[in-house]
């Protein structure tokens, strides 16, 4: 494998087209498209400034890189790729990608990130600020992920996620098959719109959650006390509620079970009372 270190590139496209190269501790310094159709990369302790620095790159692990705000729209078109301990500040990474993994990675710019990604793994990630990340995605592994950036997890498919912390609003809208495990919900109107949602041993805080859904399963949550109108217009209910229940609002079908339910609401127009509800004695 060739070796390229201690370097600085500018100008359009400076590495096009290299296959089997180690870049250690490179600059890209502007102009467009630094590192384009490559494959086999590795590029460790390196920096990024210009535009759209790695497009059409397979097959590539890289380390210990700062990729500044001006490098947006950073990495599309590539596949097969580990990225471990960078700092991103740019927008609109990773986008038409299959098989992307992320460890200990921090995205200060999260805008529009992770588009169309299929087979995406994720340890110890940072989101911050932007909207709409994930959009589009498929088949996502999660464990260890704190962000506030906005409406996250919209049209997914596929997806687990272990010790989350998400402070968002309306997040896993349009989504099918999402499970997530002992995490934090934080924000308005969770996981409308969406077909199979299972949610063990999570904190859900937030107006409207959990509404207009196709099969829900709750094992060992908790609300927060603004939890109102929850499950409106859901069916395929089996929920599990660790304490109090605010406000239960036109559920179709199902069974909900909680320590207490202050308030249950039944509109007239509502499509029907076949769901079970009961407090535990």
């Amino acid at each position: 494998m060739e070796i390229i270190k201690d370097k600085k590139f500018g100008g359009e496209r400076p590495l096009f087209g290299v296959h089997d190269v180690n870049l250690d501790n490179i600059t890209i310094t502007d102009g467009e498209s630094g590192i384009k159709c490559c494959k086999d990369i590795e590029c460790h302790n390196s920096s990024f400034y210009g535009k759209y620095p790695l497009w059409h790159v397979d097959n590539s692990i890289i380390t210990d890189c700062y990729f500044a705000p001006n490098s947006r729209s950073a990495i599309w078109y590539s596949n097969n790729m580990l990225m471990k301990d960078c700092i991103i500040d740019g927008p609109k990474f990773f986008r038409e990608m299959n098989n992307l993994e992320l460890d200990h990675v921090k995205i200060t710019d999260a805008d529009e990130t992770f588009w169309r990604v299929k087979g995406l793994k994720i340890k110890d990630v940072e989101l911050h600020d932007g909207t709409y990340p994930f959009m589009f995605s498929e088949d996502i592994y999660v464990n260890g992920l704190i962000t506030n950036s906005k409406y996250v997890f919209q049209y997914c498919k596929n997806v687990e996620i272990h010790n989350a912390k998400i402070t968002t609003k309306d997040s896993f809208w349009e989504c099918e098959n999402v499970t997530v495990y002992d995490s934090e919900l934080n924000g308005e109107y969770l996981a409308w719109h969406s077909k199979n949602i299972r949610l063990i041993r999570c904190h859900i805080r937030g107006e409207q959650p959990l509404c207009y859904l196709d099969g829900i399963k709750l094992e060992d949550c908790t609300f927060d006390e603004e939890c109102d109108r929850v499950f409106e217009d859901s069916s395929n209910i089996d929920a599990t509620i660790n304490g109090n229940i605010t406000e239960i609002k036109n559920p179709i079908s199902g069974k909900i079970v909680a320590n207490n339910i202050k308030k249950i609401t039944y509109d007239s127009f509502a499509k029907g009372k076949s769901c079970i509800i009961k407090e535990r004695k």
